[in-house]
């Protein structure tokens, strides 16, 4: 006979996670993996591969998160809401606690368990959630562990808005450009997710008592946690860190899969990959093109409008550079005397732009050919010659 299982699937926005339990709510098997947008062929390899685990078995499944409800649709599974499914596994796994913060790719929560329950989740916009510290992490040019091994050595934290990504690299972008330390900067951002869960999810309702921190975020990214409890003024008797906190949504969905019909693991794989790798797209849009013949006409129409190439190597005569150095490229172009392009770069400032545009104009120099001719200065006329 099959061993039955109960199994949470939590398809966030950027990850997917899985959550077996045996009769005594023990997790037997889990996982926890990016998606990188390919939710289907994630969710498939996942659920093979607990097949080759597992075995044999039949499991009573429940399905959460902002990616699940057309998968739900598809498959004929109970679609769970996801604070739901969180507050369930705190009330299974978490003993005395007062609130919980879960922090997800895309969205945060906050769950007061005090005198009544009460939930909260933040809207369709992923300001202070992962997405925005993985954006974040890119303008210092790494990833979310890597501004987290950044900010254990920060000296100083600066006001970065968190409401939004385009806020925040108008207030990130000026500090790199200004040579402020990397790990100031990374330790800045962590504080500004912290102040955009209190101010907007909070909305002044006091955070106090014993917190659960849950979700990938949280449990990944120690100095994110830390600001949060240090903001919070929190002791360690107050700070609660359970085992396997990013899975508490999953586990939530596993608990309230324990009414469902119990399926063959094989078979709800088998029924995921029947469906169409573009099951959750909208076809409702237009397309830019009806046929080959727009296309053609669009291109044609475009390139009549083309800047003329020169060729660098054998031009002789005046040259003219243009420099535009942005608040994070810098762009160069070297053009001839009838307007032909002869040189183009394009490159992150990399937090200073003055040493990268430097570098750019001693490459232009050494490959300019001799005869050219260019101005150094407002009175005098160069032609580089051997």
């Amino acid at each position: 006979m099959s061993r039955l299982l109960n199994l949470g699937i939590d398809v966030g926005s950027t990850t997917i996670k899985l959550a077996y339990l045996d009769e005594q709510g023990e997790i037997v098997y889990s996982r926890y993996e990016r998606h990188f947008s390919d939710i289907k062929t994630t969710l498939e390899r996942l659920l093979k591969e607990s097949f080759i685990t597992l075995g044999d078995v039949k499991v009573k499944v429940a399905i959460t998160g902002s990616g699940a409800m057309e998968i739900a649709k598809h498959l004929g599974l109970t679609f769970v809401q996801e604070v739901i499914a969180c507050t369930e596994a705190v009330q299974n796994y978490i003993q005395d606690v007062d609130v919980a913060i879960e922090l997800g790719g895309e969205d945060g929560k906050i769950t007061y368990f005090e005198s009544s329950l009460e939930q909260r989740m933040n809207s369709s916009c992923a300001g202070g959630t992962g997405a925005f510290i993985d954006q974040m992490a890119t303008l210092l040019q790494t990833d979310a562990m890597g501004l987290n091994e950044m900010a254990k050595s920060y000296k100083q934290i600066y006001p970065i808005a968190a409401r939004c990504g385009v806020f925040a690299k108008t207030d990130v972008q000026p500090l790199i450009n200004e040579g402020v330390a990397k790990e100031d900067i990374a330790t800045s951002i962590f504080q500004a997710v912290v102040n955009q869960t209190i101010s907007v999810l909070a909305c002044g309702k006091q955070i106090k008592g014993k917190v659960a921190f849950l979700g990938g975020p949280l449990h990944f990214l120690s100095e994110l946690r830390k600001r949060f409890i240090e903001t919070l003024k929190l002791t360690d008797d107050n700070v609660v860190v359970p085992e396997k906190p990013e899975l508490f949504v999953a586990l939530g969905a596993a608990i309230l899969s324990k009414k469902e019909k119990a399926i063959n693991l094989e078979c709800l794989s088998q029924r995921l990959h029947r469906l169409k790798d573009d099951f959750h797209t909208n076809n409702d849009l237009q397309p830019l093109f009806k046929n080959e013949t727009e296309i053609k006409f669009f291109r044609k129409r475009h390139d009549a409008h083309q800047v003329p190439i020169g060729d660098l190597k054998a031009y002789k005569g005046g040259v003219f550079l243009g420099i535009d150095a942005g608040s994070t490229t810098s762009k160069l172009a070297l053009i001839g005397k009838d307007g032909e392009l002869l040189y183009t770069f394009y490159g992150s400032n990399q937090g200073d732009p003055l040493a990268l545009v430097s570098k750019k104009l001693i490459e232009i120099y050494d490959i300019l050919p001799d005869g050219v001719i260019y101005k150094k200065d407002a009175s005098q006329v160069m032609v580089k010659r051997l």
